[in-house]
């Protein structure tokens, strides 16, 4: 019998490169893909992936869609959806509809120090599912990642300054990348029912270190500016985001605050067979994600 794999999210920086690392496996191991996300016009081109049909469309709060969607699937990698007020309730529709398709095993991109008392209050979600996926029953894996590496250029503003409630303390940031390959290695392998691995890059680096990567990748002085957490509110009012939001902002930074995510695992090398990439490797390889660092910039300050 084919082994099935639908990927959710399969436009996104995870799932898509999910999808083609499957694709990419050999005839003998290479799994049918169904490739899930709400618009598959974006969906990437078939001949491209052997073995991918794009499924119809779905959204995880619509169970109906979603089981249609998984339906003939036997595995099902679930990628966490966007940050809501609902998140929560939106994953455990999409389990429900996995269960009722028949899926036989889930596995699940949660997020470092998923616990229900998270300083990170996304976190928080994570850990809400996560319990909901074993109260099912089926096999489950959870690949709980760190912050990825490309948030942290986007959370630096045009003027060369990170801000935030973050002290002194440190964050395994990893690439997606590495988070790909190791879902890939956990989707087409044995053995990992029941694992939970933190997925991390290779070091943790203080806030103030990463201002300065990023310092060394643009050519211009980036600076991190810690906060308290009443600083940290009243510099976000100007976003007009919701209450539920603006606190998550904020806690990831009271997050790393707090060493809750400075562990640094081995599970991307053990997984994949190759290390982890350094923040300083992955600017180097993504000058894209910095690009707004470097085009409000001078001449003098280029070059500088």
């Amino acid at each position: 019998m084919t082994h099935v794999i639908a990927v959710t999210g399969a436009t996104g920086q995870v799932g898509r490169r999910v999808a083609r690392g499957l694709a990419a496996a050999g005839p003998d191991t290479r799994p049918a893909l169904r490739l899930l996300c709400r618009d598959p016009s974006r969906l990437p081109d078939l001949p491209d992936l052997p073995g991918a049909v794009k499924a119809p469309p779905a959204a995880y709060g619509d169970a109906d869609a979603m089981r249609a969607a998984i339906d003939g699937a036997d595995t099902l990698f679930l990628v966490s959806a966007h940050e809501s007020a609902d998140r929560v309730r939106e994953h455990q529709s999409a389990v429900d509809a996995a269960v009722a398709a028949g899926v036989q095993r889930i596995v699940y991109l949660s997020f470092l120090g998923a616990a229900p008392d998270a300083t990170f209050t996304f976190a928080r979600d994570h850990w809400h599912t996560e319990q909901y996926i074993r109260a099912t029953g089926l096999r489950h894996t959870f690949l709980r990642d760190s912050f990825y590496q490309a948030a942290f250029p986007a959370m630096t503003g045009e003027d060369g300054v990170m801000r935030g409630p973050g002290g002194d303390g440190r964050v395994s940031a990893v690439a997606h990348e590495d988070v790909a390959d190791a879902a890939v290695a956990v989707l087409l392998g044995e053995g990992h029912d029941g694992a939970t691995y933190d997925l991390t890059g290779g070091e943790a680096l203080s806030l103030a270190e990463i201002a300065q990567e990023l310092s060394r990748a643009t050519g211009r002085t980036v600076t991190y500016v810690p906060e308290t957490r009443e600083e940290a509110y009243a510099s976000r009012e100007r976003y007009g985001a919701e209450a539920w939001e603006v606190a998550g902002w904020v806690s990831s930074y009271e997050a790393i605050a707090n060493g809750e995510m400075a562990a640094v695992s081995d599970a991307v090398p053990r997984l994949t067979g190759h290390s982890a990439k350094t923040f300083a490797e992955y600017l180097e390889e993504h000058p894209r994600r910095y690009r707004h660092l470097v085009s409000g910039m001078g001449e003098g300050q280029r070059h500088g």
